[in-house]
């Protein structure tokens, strides 16, 4: 087996790779912060819709103009965009307090 000779001008310094490995890491770290960050803003889009859906239970339907199974699935949809709406806007702060738990776990 033949050995080629070493050339230095394209031998990668310990430095340069770890260099390299670091922007690696930090762009894979940006992707999952994005993926922690919406992942989190869904967790409490469905908390708030759940929190819609018990409220609204307790309101009877006016009986003139309400009621009946199209007005429970309008209801369904509408609280489900209102929590979406919600989460985007800032919400009651649960998807800033479970991002927050999400990234402390991946650091461990």
């Amino acid at each position: 087996m033949e050995m080629l000779p070493f050339d230095p001008s394209i031998a990668m310094t310990q430095s340069g790779i770890d260099g390299l490995k670091k922007a690696t890491d930090m762009a894979a770290n940006a992707m999952s912060d994005e993926k922690a960050r919406k992942a989190a803003q869904e967790f409490e889009a469905v908390f708030l819709t759940q929190i819609l859906e018990t409220m609204y239970a307790g309101i009877d339907p006016n009986p003139m103009f309400g009621g009946g199974n199209a007005e429970k699935l309008f209801r369904s949809m509408i609280n489900e965009k209102t929590a979406q709406s919600m989460a985007k806007n800032g919400g009651i702060g649960l998807a800033d307090a479970v991002y927050s738990e999400i990234i402390r776990l991946q650091e461990m």
